[in-house]
């Protein structure tokens, strides 16, 4: 079969491996019939060094199960899944309690060396808590965005759930990738009236504010954080969704993050010291909170808006490629020349 591997820094190839198979009696084999190319996934392109290479990539992605092991009983061959970034095996503590992503025995994509969305196919492991079942056709229009639950609008909705996002707050969102956006999906989802949107590029912004942003903020740094308070009052927003992960990007929310409020960080930080103390958070009664999105949990309550067609987040992705041709894939979302790329194997 064929899969993605990057062998360093800007070097992404489509190879053939050998093929996926049952392991485990939990295990699920799934042909992949979409996946895509995730903003995280750009963090490695930038820095990976080529001693850590290669690597499967992928951990977003929608298919059809073709086997599964002999204890798996919630999917079957034939039915169409999609897989979250995080497989959980569902039964332990923390998955009882929603936290997927501190499943005691499951993990992220990342420590399963042989196996990535980008491909052909993939083993899932622990498939009765990992996969959900899509009652759907497999060429359904609303592929895209049923494939969006399995990362990116999870991802944006756990910023707004974890930020306290409700009718009573402002809000300001901070990037206009596809988490970002997303975001905004989800603040205006749960009832906020007044969304800030911090980014520079028209064509997201515009989407921006199909979602329900009220607002757009080109400017960055100081400038950024002057012309926020200015749309408030001079207040700052009660929360803060951070969709980058760079320290510019949390300097811009502390910056405008009114008193008594809150952080919600769902970028992946690419650093671990960041101003906490009194100057920043402490003296202002400011809640920093976010991390890695349990999706799983987010599944069901969000996939109804989407089968009726309440929302459309799958608006989100604006190529569309085969294998062939994800190394320019990578490419063009660096460049930022692509929003998110789709992957139709």
């Amino acid at each position: 079969m064929r899969a993605t591997l990057m062998y360093g820094a800007g070097d992404v190839r489509v190879e053939n491996v050998p093929d996926s198979v049952i392991k485990q009696p939990t295990d699920a084999l799934v042909r992949v019939t979409s996946s895509c190319i995730c903003g995280s996934d750009l963090h490695p392109y930038h820095s990976m060094s080529r001693d850590s290479g290669p690597a499967r990539m992928g951990h977003e992605f929608i298919g059809i199960v073709e086997d599964t092991g002999s204890e798996v009983s919630t999917v079957r061959k034939g039915d169409l899944v999609v897989a979250p970034f995080a497989i959980s095996c569902g039964t332990c503590v923390f998955c009882r309690e929603g936290l997927y992503t501190s499943c005691l025995h499951g993990g992220f994509w990342d420590n399963e060396p042989l196996e990535g969305g980008q491909a052909e196919a993939v083993r899932v492991p622990f498939a009765d808590g990992t996969l959900v079942k899509l009652n759907v056709a497999e060429d359904s229009v609303l592929m895209p965005s049923l494939l969006t639950l399995s990362d990116v609008f999870g991802t944006g909705y756990h910023a707004a759930v974890q930020g306290g996002v409700n009718e009573r707050t402002s809000v300001s969102v901070i990037g206009d990738g596809a988490v970002g956006l997303l975001a905004v999906l989800s603040a205006k989802r749960l009832g906020a009236e007044q969304i800030i949107l911090m980014g520079r590029h028209p064509a997201r912004t515009d989407l921006g504010r199909e979602f329900g942003a009220t607002d757009v903020v080109a400017e960055r740094g100081e400038e950024g954080i002057t012309k926020v308070r200015e749309l408030t009052g001079g207040h700052g927003t009660h929360v803060v969704l951070e969709a980058v992960g760079h320290m510019p990007a949390y300097e811009q929310a502390f910056g405008i993050v009114r008193p008594g409020g809150t952080i919600s960080r769902v970028g992946v930080p690419q650093y671990e010291d960041a101003p906490i103390g009194f100057g920043s958070l402490f003296g202002g009664n400011i809640t920093l909170t976010g991390g890695p999105a349990p999706v799983r949990a987010y599944i069901e309550e969000l996939m109804p808006d989407i089968l009726n067609g309440t929302i459309e987040p799958g608006k989100v992705f604006d190529t569309t490629t085969d294998l062939d041709g994800v190394p320019e894939g990578y490419q063009a979302m660096d460049e930022r020349k692509s929003l998110k790329v789709l992957i139709r194997p």
